[in-house]
């Protein structure tokens, strides 16, 4: 994209004081209420940090399918995507992703994410985002509340109740809708039924997603490593949420959730298809099929209205959460072998398992020490997970018909961390701490959390790796916050802070292990790794009133101890194996600014009534301070910016995208130059109609101009001259539609 029309982007934006936000909910200041950011509920404009909402109604009209519909249009958060098979894998905040942001349901964190070699990739893709009520991001260093890997920020999923469908006296809700997306030759279709009466209340809801590839604008196909069009897929899902409410009283109530989400994946990779110019193979068949389930149980109680000393009110939720990643892959191959071809099956099985059970408890006190108001929350969070992960395969010779689990430089099967159990036990405290009627707030919170690791080295392991020694892990960690508030005017307010995060040494770096006498090396444990963390300081001016609403923060955070996985470290002098270790060696700094608002035209005219302006801005730097290097995870400057009309039962906005040149990335290796993807602008129109009571019908058209564009988060490190850059292209113009009937 030319300097120039960014220039010309960002300066509308900003002049106009225009997060997205839906003119159905109408946010014309920050009184939406939200629970992630003080785990207390409180408007934005009361609360020390960014926060970002995205509410059912907006996700309909943004007709989102996946997260990375939902975070098409919030600068600074970013969602991942491999080529190839995997897809969509990571959500990234102010360039921190991974395992280091937490990502939660109902309060009870995803299960995490591993990846090993290239047919082994367990992602935390797992919330059907149509079970959802609202989305909430809280941005930077979040572990005074959520502890270990909030090292980045939260990114919260809070699914329906009965009592979001059941208003004015209602008994009973059905609901219905089905929706198409051309990208994927995407269907959709889902239903959701509620009751209730003066004490109970339930809600079933149910989906069902399938479809194919999502396109990109590559044109050569075929087979073989110079195909840049998407591989062949085909890919269906299913989920159900189930909730069940006892309320005995005004005052109490008692809910039981049920939640399964599973999705299945099948890849023809054609892009692996021909020579192998690493082992001199001929591939002439990859097939890839993947199964991802996550299964969730939830009793909690709520109680409101106490007299007691400590508390006000409390609430408490036990659970259990189990989650499966299964990968099955298989190769065909010809293998030339002393002036002969031999032909080979080899069929690789991956597994990655996690299971936890967890108690959460919180309590709130509100209390006064003379004119200064406190609103005290505290509470535990404890919880322990089990994780396994193993790799199983088997060679088949076709000629002969022989069957051997020798794949070099695996003997099948192998673990490459033992099963490992870890508890993590936590105590916070939080106090909102209000003078001068309410115009100043300061919070302060502190966490402690103590994490454990207890491996359990069972048959595979040590086969695999006979003289590994591994090691248990006792950590525990203090995550300080001080927050605050400052309402000098009716419509400004100053708010900002300190906050520190952590991520404990995750159990796989711990503990890896796996030796390759034909290749040379070992892969050795590490008990010293200390955790990962985070400082960081934000500053932020916020408005509201009548006309308009607007925040400009500006937020710096450095990062410690990061964690580099098998790392090199020298020989082994006995065996003259190369040693491998994860061990703390990075350290990271990252600075930006964030901009976000609305202005709402009725104020200036009748005649205007129903017209808006929303936008959105985002700019960040990322350096690492162990080479001097950027980091190559932090976005570009990027921008959104849209204008909407609104009646009664109609409504359209159109919306524009942009990014600038990704320009800063780590050194190339001599010789080379990374690809920098260049800056664009991208428009995207969306329309809705309620042509009956209870009726609705969305549409969206994306990428108007059907432009040819590299979405930064997108775009891995690769060369300027590679042959294969329009892999990494996002979709050209297409199309969405959903139709939704209530009753």
């Amino acid at each position: 994209m030319r300097p120039s029309l960014l220039s010309v982007s960002l300066a509308l934006c900003l002049s106009s004081t225009a997060v997205i936000a839906a003119p159905e909910g109408d946010p014309r200041d920050f009184d939406q209420i939200v629970v992630t950011a003080t785990r207390t509920e409180r408007a934005i404009s009361d609360v020390p940090n960014t926060v970002d909402v995205i509410d059912r109604a907006r996700m309909d009209t943004l007709l989102v399918r996946d997260i990375a519909d939902l975070f098409r249009y919030e600068p600074g958060i970013t969602v991942g995507s491999s080529f190839g098979r995997f897809g969509l894998n990571d959500i990234r905040i102010r360039g921190l992703g991974g395992n280091r942001v937490r990502i939660q349901t109902d309060g009870i964190a995803v299960p995490d994410a591993f990846a090993i070699g290239s047919f082994s990739s367990a992602n935390r893709n797992f919330v059907d985002l149509e079970t959802l009520k609202r989305v909430e991001v809280v941005r930077g260093p979040t572990s005074s509340l959520y502890g270990s890997d909030a090292l980045g920020g939260v990114v919260s999923f809070v699914t329906k109740d009965p009592s979001d469908y059941l208003r004015d006296g209602e008994t009973a809700h059905f609901g219905t809708k089905i929706g198409f997306e051309s990208a994927n030759e995407g269907l959709f279709a889902g239903a959701t039924a509620a009751f209730g009466g003066e004490r109970w209340s339930g809600l079933v809801a149910v989906s069902h997603r399938q479809g194919k590839e999502t396109e990109n604008m590559g044109e050569v196909g075929g087979e073989g490593s110079a195909r840049t069009q998407a591989n062949p897929q085909s890919s269906n899902g299913r989920s159900v949420l189930g909730k069940v409410v006892f309320a005995p009283s005004e005052t109490q109530r008692f809910k039981l959730t049920v939640e399964g989400k599973e999705d299945d994946v099948e890849t023809d990779v054609l892009s692996s298809y021909g020579l192998q110019t690493l082992t001199g193979a001929t591939n002439t068949q990859v097939l890839g099929n993947d199964h991802q389930s996550r299964a969730r149980i939830t009793f909690g109680h709520e109680i409101d209205g106490l007299s007691l000393v400590l508390a006000d009110s409390v609430d408490w939720q036990v659970y259990r959460q189990d989650s499966r990643t299964q990968q099955d892959s298989v190769e065909v191959r010809r293998v030339p072998s002393g002036g002969t071809v031999i032909r080979d099956r080899r069929e690789r099985e991956f597994y990655f398992d996690q299971r936890s059970y967890g108690l959460q408890a919180n309590a709130r006190r509100t209390f006064a020490t003379g004119s200064v108001q406190h609103a005290l929350a505290y509470g535990i969070d404890v919880e322990r997970t089990e994780t396994k992960q193993n790799r199983d395969g088997r060679r088949i010779f076709l000629d002969t018909g022989v069957v051997t689990n020798v794949m070099l430089p695996d003997v099948f099967p192998v673990r490459d961390f033992p099963i490992s159990d870890t508890t993590k036990a936590a105590l916070y405290v939080q106090d909102e701490i209000s003078f001068a009627d309410g115009a100043f707030r300061l919070v302060p919170a502190l966490r402690v959390d103590h994490y454990r690791l207890s491996p359990d080295v069972d048959t595979i392991f040590r086969e695999d790796n006979p003289t590994t020694q591994v090691a248990e892990l006792s950590e525990t960690s203090v995550s300080p916050k001080l927050g605050f508030v400052w309402k000098f005017s009716d419509a400004w307010s100053l708010f900002g802070g300190y906050a520190r995060g952590f991520r404990a040494p995750p159990y796989n770096d711990v503990n890896i292990g796996f030796t390759n006498f034909m290749f040379g090396y070992t892969a050795i444990p590490n008990p010293d790794l200390k955790s990962e963390t985070s400082d960081g300081l934000e500053l932020g001016l916020r408005f509201s009133s009548d006309i308009a609403y607007a925040s400009l923060s500006a937020y710096y955070t450095e990062y410690d101890d990061f964690i580099e996985s098998t790392r090199y470290i020298g020989n082994d002098p006995v065996t003259g194996l190369m040693v491998y270790q994860s061990q703390n060696v990075d350290d990271a700094r990252i600075h930006g600014v964030e901009f976000k608002g609305g202005l709402y035209f009725d104020t200036f005219a009748p005649a205007l009534e129903g017209w808006s302006l929303q936008g959105a801005a985002a700019w960040s730097r990322g350096e690492d301070r162990t080479t001097g290097d950027a980091l190559s995870s932090v976005d570009p400057l990027t921008a959104s910016l849209g204008v909407a009309f609104e009646r009664d039962t109609w409504g359209a906005e159109l919306v524009g995208r942009f990014a600038g040149r990704r320009d800063r990335l780590p050194t190339a290796p001599a010789g080379t130059a990374y690809f920098e993807s260049p800056g664009h602008a991208v428009l995207d129109l969306y329309a809705h109609w309620t042509f009956a009571p209870g009726t609705r019908l969305n549409a969206g058209v994306f990428n108007l101009a059907d432009r040819k564009v590299w979405q930064a988060g997108l775009v891995p490190l690769i060369a300027a001259s590679s042959a294969t850059l329009d892999r990494y292209t996002a979709p050209g113009r297409n199309v969405a539609v959903s139709l939704s009937v209530d009753f």
